[in-house]
């Protein structure tokens, strides 16, 4: 198995260095965490200095930001990306920061996906756009040191991957009422969750956000993630009185039209930066579910697609399988599957990268068998990378493969409602069809198996609609980022 690269003595004697003289002259934040816990928590993490010369980065909104060239990390990327997400918390937080280094050191984890800015509209670090300054969403700095942060990945060998939330923020909603999805009345719109949505088709939504990425370019992320890269999917009844301001297109033109307007800016920097996209599951195996993002209209715009194929989010009878949740190797073959039948007719396709399910979300609870069979079908269908998302940043390292390989510890999967060997997964299909075929009753489903304590679990039918949850509620959705702000609620 090939292993992340680590960098050489040098490279390390010159990050002690760098670590030292930080040292000396202080904590180059403006101002401390948002809480008592969690500047006892960051402060650990070493602060980058050294002779700085002005970069100027961003767009139409263009901040002058302080960095040295080079001192600016540099990454190699993985051969696969295998990853896991951080929120921002986690990220900002020397302890949980450790404890899931130590779990990229011990298995085969070697990127994370750290949450710049997520769906509350807060940035995660003390960033110098003038714009994100001027709304308020400095007003939570959860990771005091993301120059520090970056340089630790680095002489770690893990690959950072900038995470922005583009369309679901409350802050420059509020502010800048004109980038909104408006109502009837021309006032910023929000759904039945009490979500303020921005409008995709604003030109200033989009140079925002690239601001924001192009700010952490510099700083060494050498991949940009764009989530919630969308239009509102709230019922239709709720988006007839919805409106769009400058929306003269179809919703999936402007989507492809805002990728392709990022990748010139982001090709612009001379960074070779990789930009890749969060999408719906459902978009491998459905033509257009109105919210934008059509698989065939946005896979060449990207290097890489990330469709969110949990198989808790699929509705009942998706793929045939009357409950998806019992069907991980099943239902995440097939949606993937259903992504490269899209792209073999697409010249430039970007390549494909999963993100999967590590947390509970109804019966069964998913352990190790049900995170590595989803694994396993990504790889049965040629697909060698994946991140796993969990809402409270907690994995499942049986699930993952050691450093050093299994060693002759395979590992068991769930598949055909079955824990099973690994290697026995196609005898298994085989047998379940040759079942079916002399009409006899399919295996009996595994007895469920009741989860290990933890904050995060969370419950819902995998068909019911969204709810939002009173504060401090867990909620019953099937969205990513609630279940994640949830979380957030309850670690602080």
């Amino acid at each position: 198995m090939a292993r992340r690269h680590r960098p050489d003595a040098a490279r390390l004697l010159s990050l002690a260095l760098v670590a030292l003289a930080a040292a000396c002259v202080g904590d180059r934040s403006m101002e401390g965490p948002a809480d008592a816990a969690a500047a006892a928590d960051t402060a650990g993490l070493p602060v980058a200095v050294g002779s700085v010369v002005p970069v100027l980065v961003g767009g139409p909104d263009r901040p002058a930001a302080p960095v040295d060239p080079a001192a600016r990390p540099v990454f190699t990327r993985p051969q696969h990306v295998k990853g896991i997400y951080l929120t921002a918390w986690s990220a900002g937080s020397s302890r949980r920061l450790e404890a899931l280094i130590e779990l990229a050191r011990r298995t085969e984890v070697n990127a994370f996906v750290i949450d710049i800015k997520d769906a509350s509209g807060y940035v995660s670090h003390d960033t110098g756009v003038p714009l994100a300054r001027e709304i308020g969403a400095t007003g939570e700095r959860r990771i005091a040191d993301l120059p520090g942060l970056l340089e630790r990945l680095e002489a770690e060998g893990i690959w950072p991957i900038a995470r922005i939330v583009i369309v679901q923020d409350p802050l420059l909603a509020a502010a800048r009422p004109a980038l909104a999805a408006q109502d009837a009345a021309g006032r910023p719109w929000k759904d039945s969750k009490g979500h303020h949505w921005l409008n995709a088709a604003q030109r200033g939504v989009w140079d925002y956000h690239l601001d924001l990425a192009e700010e952490v370019v510099a700083m060494g992320f050498p991949e940009i993630q764009w989530d919630y890269v969308r239009f509102p999917d709230a019922p239709r009844s709720e988006m007839a009185n919805v409106r769009f301001p400058g929306l003269d297109r179809p919703k999936e033109d402007v989507i492809r039209d805002f990728l392709g307007y990022a990748r010139e800016r982001l090709d612009a920097l001379d960074r070779d930066v990789q930009m890749t996209a969060d999408v719906f599951g459902i978009t491998t195996s459905t033509q257009d579910v109105g919210i934008g993002q059509v698989w065939e209209r946005f896979i060449d715009r990207v290097d890489v697609a990330l469709p969110m194929v949990y198989p808790s989010h699929y509705y009942r009878a998706s793929f045939g399988y009357a409950r998806p949740n019992f069907y991980p190797y099943e239902v995440v073959r097939a949606a993937l599957e259903g992504a490269q039948r899209k792209s073999a007719g697409i010249q430039g396709a970007g390549s494909i990268r999963p993100w999967l399910q590590d947390f509970d979300l109804g019966q069964p609870a998913y352990d190790a068998p049900e995170v590595r069979a989803q694994i396993q079908a990504a790889a049965d269908v040629g697909i060698q990378e994946w991140v796993l998302w969990n809402p409270g940043s907690r994995y499942t390292e049986g699930a993952l493969a050691p450093a050093d390989g299994w060693n002759g510890n395979e590992p068991s999967i769930r598949i055909a409602e079955q824990i099973v060997p690994m290697s026995r997964r196609f005898d298994v299909l085989a047998e379940r069809a040759q079942g079916r075929r002399e009409g006899q009753a399919p295996a009996p489903p595994a007895a469920p198996r009741t989860p290990a304590p933890a904050p995060e679990p969370a419950e819902s039918a995998p068909a019911e609609p969204e709810r939002r949850a009173p504060d401090g509620e867990r909620p019953r959705v099937l969205d990513r980022d609630s279940l994640r702000a949830w979380m957030d609620s309850v670690q602080r």
